[in-house]
């Protein structure tokens, strides 16, 4: 006698909504809102959520200012454009020599400014200057930084982690102010 089988239903992953972050993607940051775009190529309506990164949220708290941010952004650019994701020590202007690396101008001059910046809050190896390196440019988070790097080799707790992350920022936007001025009060000045 043959017996009844019930076939199970199966019950595998249910599809994603692609139009929603994963959660996974959920725990590393919060997005906006949905913009709708046309796309340039295929002229269909697409959807994006943009990642709110770091100093996205800091600006949003009402942490830092807007220059603040602006600075952060123009140095995390510099540090993209000069190269220097992965690279954990080098003279920021050594050419390649005869390495083979051709460093464009572009390059070099990207690397000048990270320089100017580092030297402006203090060096490389002081706190701010770390942080500046490891949290806006290779975009550590801030926990991360003080449980690994911190100051002169000691963990610093999050809160103080922040308040460096605050002040270099501080420093970095008071330093990109200054050429401004300059370049204001000359050009006043030859007007006059």
């Amino acid at each position: 006698m043959a017996t009844k089988r019930k076939r199970r239903k199966n019950r595998g992953p249910q599809p994603e909504n692609l139009a929603e972050p994963t959660k996974f993607r959920l725990q590393h940051g919060d997005f906006t809102e949905p913009v709708r775009e046309s796309d340039p190529d295929t002229g269909l309506t697409v959807v994006h959520r943009r990642a709110i990164d770091l100093l996205g949220r800091m600006l949003g708290n009402g942490t830092i200012s807007a220059e603040m941010r602006e600075a952060g952004d123009a140095f995390h650019a510099d540090f993209r454009r000069a190269a220097l994701d992965h690279m954990p020590a080098a003279n920021l202007l050594r050419s390649g020599g005869g390495t083979g690396l051709n460093l464009t101008e572009r390059i070099v001059h990207a690397r000048t400014r990270i320089a100017e910046a580092l030297e402006a809050v203090g060096g490389p190896a002081s706190p701010a200057g770390s942080c500046l390196w490891h949290v806006v440019g290779c975009e550590s988070s801030v926990r991360e930084w003080a449980a690994q790097q911190g100051w002169a080799g000691r963990t610093m707790g999050h809160t103080q982690a922040q308040g460096v992350l605050i002040a270099a920022l501080g420093t970095l936007a008071a330093h990109r102010a200054k050429p401004r001025a300059r370049r204001r009060d000359k050009m006043s000045a030859d007007s006059a």
